[in-house]
């Protein structure tokens, strides 16, 4: 069997809540259609932006359980499926791959501060555990483990592992990565202030790993797209860069998903309330957002709402294609 490549707009989603603070399947439904529709090559669900740690095991069975029923065209359905141990996370990448996942996204588990060997081992141990493609998040500022680019190529040496999503501030290690040619697709962190979305896409970066499509998914398409011809796709990256930059950080000036759920729900879109302890942007700051909205011409191209109120929700519904 090929190995699964993705390459493109890889998106970080959201996970919706109704009122009552369940999970909002009909939102999850109508923010993946968003996806589908333009262009999003993957999803990741149950990530940081998805406020996984903040969901309890069985929210997070019932998601994977329910969200890869959802699945209909090509965009791919990867999970985040890191648990505070080795055990627990073989588990949730077992049931993920029993549920039909398109593969698993791993970071090094949060507060236990692991060094890097036994993280390196961790990372191993798991892919010799299943047969589902996994993706390694190397986020130090969030797990406070960091790989060095030598250990990250000894673990994509495993044949399971098929991404990578690099959110350090290190241009080096990126091209140290891209330069050995690893058979996995090398991806950043879309945040402006890590610096890695134009040096990562110009050394022969396969796309980004992003939250700012949640918002503004076919210009992340876009802007993520593999410079595999000739100056056409550069040209057309910067200049889709330089607008979005705007976007790319406001949706990074609070620790995700804080300002795009923000936004998100101010725009009527399916989001709700965030789970405490966690709170929503103030007013200001969300009418900062608008204003970014309304400037790139964001609302009219997808149908936002910049009047939404939580009174009667705007709430754009596209079929899964």
């Amino acid at each position: 069997m090929a190995k699964l490549r993705v390459e493109g707009s890889f998106v970080a989603v959201i996970t919706p809540f109704n009122r009552d603070g369940t999970v909002d399947f009909e939102g999850f439904r109508t923010n993946l259609a968003l996806q589908e529709e333009h262009g999003t090559a993957a999803v990741l669900i149950l990530g940081s932006t998805g406020e996984v740690s903040l969901l309890s095991r069985e929210e997070r069975h019932d998601i994977i359980r329910k969200t890869v029923m959802m699945r209909r065209g090509a965009m791919k359905f990867f999970y985040g499926c890191t648990a505070n141990n080795t055990a627990e996370t073989i588990a949730m990448v077992k049931f993920a791959a029993k549920e039909g996942a398109d593969g698993a996204i791993l970071a090094a588990p949060s507060y236990i501060a692991a060094g890097e060997a036994d993280i390196e081992r961790y990372f191993l141990d798991i892919a010799d555990a299943t047969d589902l493609p996994l993706g390694v998040y190397n986020n130090p500022p969030r797990v406070k483990t960091d790989l060095p680019a030598d250990a990250l190529l000894r673990i994509f040496q495993h044949p399971n592992f098929v991404v990578h999503k690099e959110s350090t501030t290190r241009v080096a290690q990126v091209a140290q990565l891209l330069a050995a040619r690893p058979d996995v697709s090398v991806m950043c962190c879309d945040s402006p202030n890590l610096g890695l979305v134009v040096p990562t896409m110009a050394l022969g970066g396969h796309g980004t790993a992003n939250m700012t499509g949640n918002l503004a998914p076919a210009e992340m398409a876009l802007m993520s797209k593999p410079w595999t011809t000739t100056g056409a796709e550069a040209k057309s990256f910067r200049e889709t860069y330089l607008r979005l930059l705007p976007l790319l950080h406001f949706t990074y000036s609070a620790v995700n998903p804080v300002a795009v759920k923000s936004l998100m729900r101010a725009l009527g879109l399916p989001a709700g309330d965030l789970r405490r302890p966690l709170t929503g942007l103030d007013e200001r700051a969300v009418a900062a957002g608008l204003d970014i909205i309304a400037r790139l011409g964001l609302d009219a191209r997808y149908g936002y709402n910049i009047h939404a109120n939580d009174a009667a929700p705007h709430r754009r519904i596209v079929e899964l294609r």
